[in-house]
């Protein structure tokens, strides 16, 4: 098969579509011909040498893809050559096959294309397990989302708006935030000439951010906490402004605070299991009826994964970048 292969640690330029050897579905697994995968921060990263595969994972990047199952392997009933599905990926989304558990498949929602469904399983699991199974936002409660127009945060307006909470979000452009209120955020700030804190807490009369969904890590943990309500929960997802921070534990005490921070990638299998078994069951039915969409900025061929990168590295991107088989 072909997959894109990261010659060196550096830019986008070290992505190099391939001929690789095919992957062999152990017991358990799932073999995918793969449609399409979809771009994260976490690939730019693993192509920058700074965020490796765990161990057993493909080397490849791409940690969401959706796809025909081609083979099964020993002790897998569910699924049969043939289905279409979606997964949830420790590595290997962006080539021609993947070796996947069985238990992080979804079937393709018959709502979207199958190409579009590649968009969903991380950024879809990601927000789920974080915010309503970690945070566990309520309806009547205030979501702050950082980074609104991004995969994770399109994806977490749309969920947090169906599930009854008033949504708040972040972004850098005024084209931003105006995507972010078609899909029904109701604050929009700013960041670039506005301060969240103020803008939040003016916006809520005071009190503030129920559950804030953080991307920046260090930068906005002082400020999160500023921007918390009482009994507030954050949920830091992503360090994209650095990993160490100083922490007033006085002032996150005050607020009878919680901060919680978590990666999926490595998560253990029977975790990851039991956040696609909750997806299915709560957020499925949404996207079937059409409550739930994947935004898509642009659809590039997997021999273009460097200029994905290059998108998405410049934050040009509203909602997702899908790498698709040609």
């Amino acid at each position: 098969m072909h997959a894109v292969v990261i010659t060196e640690p550096g830019g986008p330029d070290v992505l190099q579509w391939t001929e690789v050897e095919d992957p062999v579905p152990g017991a358990g697994e799932v073999l995918v011909d793969i449609v399409a995968s979809a771009v994260n921060r976490a690939d730019l990263m693993q192509r920058q040498g700074l965020y490796p595969p765990p161990p057993g994972a493909p080397p490849y990047p791409g940690l969401e893809c959706s796809g025909t199952v081609a083979a099964t392997g020993p002790g897998v009933t569910e699924w049969k050559p043939g289905d279409e599905v979606c997964a949830l990926l420790a590595g290997g989304g962006y080539a021609e096959k993947v070796a996947v558990p069985a238990g992080q498949l979804l079937p393709a929602p018959h709502a979207v294309s199958l190409t579009a469904a590649a968009a969903f399983p991380e950024t879809v699991c990601t927000v789920y397990s974080n915010v309503f199974l970690g945070a566990r936002l309520s309806p009547g409660e205030t979501l702050l989302v950082h980074g609104g127009a991004s995969g994770i945060g399109t994806t977490a307006i749309q969920l947090a708006k169906n599930a009854g909470a008033t949504v708040a979000v972040t972004a850098g452009s005024a084209e931003k935030l105006d995507a972010c209120r078609e899909l029904g955020a109701d604050i929009t700030i700013n960041y670039r000439d506005e301060d969240f804190v103020q803008s939040i807490m003016d916006a809520t009369g005071g009190r503030g951010a129920d559950v804030i969904l953080d991307i920046m890590g260090a930068a906005y943990l002082a400020r999160n906490v500023d921007a918390l309500a009482a009994d507030g929960r954050i949920a830091t997802i992503g360090l994209q402004g650095g990993r160490k921070a100083e922490l007033d534990l006085n002032k996150l005490m005050r607020k009878r605070g919680t901060i919680m921070a978590t990666t999926l990638r490595a998560r253990p299998r029977e975790q990851k299991k039991a956040i696609v078994e909750a997806v299915r069951e709560h957020v499925w039915p949404l996207v079937e009826a059409g409550k739930i969409r994947p935004v898509i900025y642009r659809e590039l061929p997997f021999p273009e994964a460097a200029e994905a990168h290059r998108i998405m590295e410049a934050s040009m991107n509203i909602g997702k970048i899908v790498l698709r088989a040609q």
